[in-house]
């Protein structure tokens, strides 16, 4: 059906994908942990609708000029690694000023759209997203399918979709686990430094990322 087989196999797989702990799952239960359960969830959508942009791109044979050509794939994979190590280093600037009242580290708190958009742009220069959903959904599409570009779309919107489910779930659970911390303003504190560094570590392993 839609030029796809083995769909009940493609979503399992993709749960237990999802499943698995990886750059966007950090982000959202750094933001979870910092700012609370919405932000949590805004960090989910906002990697979700990154996500839709590399079923898109996918779909439209965008993603395999990526995974053809070294120098895009190195270019996004630097922009990538640039802009979360810039989160990182601004979040521990903030959490490094020890003197601050809590008044004002909330005040130095990121909007919710500006979580949302974070998530969007950390996932969108991630090209190893774009490769996964080159290597991953070809597999469950019939190879006799007149056109291949909706089937793509289908198993990419169902893929994201279970993804956001989950994530959101994510943001809920991390977001009950930190609320005693965040209510406390020294642990606060370390809490922006410890996700700073790790913002910072996201971006330097990015860096390594190869193609193949």
């Amino acid at each position: 059906m839609f030029g796809v087989h083995d769909l009940l196999l493609f979503i399992l797989s993709g749960l237990l994908l999802n499943v698995s702990p990886g750059p966007d799952t950090a982000y959202i239960v750094g933001r979870s942990a910092q700012l609370g359960w919405k932000a949590g969830v805004m960090a989910a959508l906002g990697i979700g609708a990154g996500g839709l942009i590399h079923v898109t791109a996918g779909a439209l044979g965008i993603s395999a000029l990526l995974a053809a050509s070294a120098t895009a794939f190195t270019a996004v994979k630097l922009f990538g690694a640039a802009y979360l190590v810039y989160i990182g280093t601004r979040m521990l600037l903030a959490g490094s000023n020890a003197d601050q009242a809590g008044k004002l580290i909330c005040q130095q708190s990121p909007s919710l759209a500006a979580v949302f958009w974070q998530g969007l742009i950390t996932n969108v220069l991630n090209p190893k997203v774009a490769l996964f959903f080159l290597a991953f959904l070809p597999q469950f599409i019939d190879s006799d399918v007149p056109s291949k570009v909706w089937a793509f779309l289908l198993l990419g919107l169902i893929f994201d979709f279970n993804a956001t489910l989950w994530n959101m779930f994510v943001a809920w659970l991390s977001a009950r686990a930190a609320a005693s911390i965040r209510s406390a303003g020294r642990w606060r504190r370390w809490l922006d430094r410890a996700l700073g560094t790790l913002f910072i570590y996201l971006g330097i392993r990015l860096l390594g990322a190869q193609r193949g």
